[in-house]
């Protein structure tokens, strides 16, 4: 009879075969739906969505839907909070709700989709084509509706010139790349302060700023 004597190579393979086995049971037991890290993020949506075509005229809680994506953006009345703590993921309607608001804000990185979104913002304020007319000289003056727009000398930024640039942040914090939240900002402003965008270009036109 044969006798084979016992290795430290024989009594390593069991050992790595064991190690294997409860990787991949562990691999097996792991939800890869989502990374759970130490994030906490919540974004304002446009609660209309529905299975009909977002430029359908669909009723959502006795409401009419905007045919404009633009107006999802501005009326507080489609607005939701959608939180993003953890989720394990966001439903399509969430997502293309999101893609309407993120359409906008990049309508309004160009001067005219700038002006088009300010022209949709000015009728919640109640406000006519007149202060609109007003509100285009105004910040022609001030930026040229560039989003981008920074005085060097004094610090103003931003199509509205907000001086510091850091007030706009009482809208949101992404200020710098969102022109929506700066438009949003001005006529804010332009309301708590002179009631009208004529009466701010008013202003502007004899002291040279507004």
């Amino acid at each position: 009879m044969k006798i084979t004597s016992l290795t430290t190579e024989h009594l390593r393979r069991p050992a790595l075969a064991f190690s294997a086995a409860l990787f991949f049971a562990f691999l097996g037991s792991v939800d890869t739906t989502y990374a759970a890290g130490g994030f906490a993020y919540s974004i304002n949506i446009p609660d209309a969505m529905t299975q009909e075509n977002l430029t359908g005229r669909t009723l959502v809680d006795g409401q009419n839907l905007p045919a404009n994506p633009v107006e999802l953006t501005s009326n507080p009345a489609f607005l939701v909070t959608l939180d993003l703590n953890g989720v394990a993921s966001v439903d399509a309607k969430s997502i293309a709700l999101v893609s309407v608001m993120a359409k906008s804000v990049e309508l309004a990185k160009t001067p005219d989709g700038a002006r088009q979104v300010a022209a949709t913002l000015l009728e919640s304020y109640d406000w006519n084509k007149t202060q609109m007319a007003c509100l285009d000289k105004l910040w022609t003056s001030e930026s040229h509706w560039n989003f981008q727009a920074h005085n060097y000398r004094s610090g103003a930024q931003g199509i509205a010139q907000a001086l510091p640039p850091t007030k706009m942040e009482i809208i949101s914090t992404d200020w710098r790349h969102n022109p929506v939240t700066q438009i949003k900002w001005g006529l804010s402003y332009i309301q708590s302060r002179y009631g009208t965008p004529c009466a701010a270009y008013a202003k502007k036109r004899r002291s040279g700023y507004y």
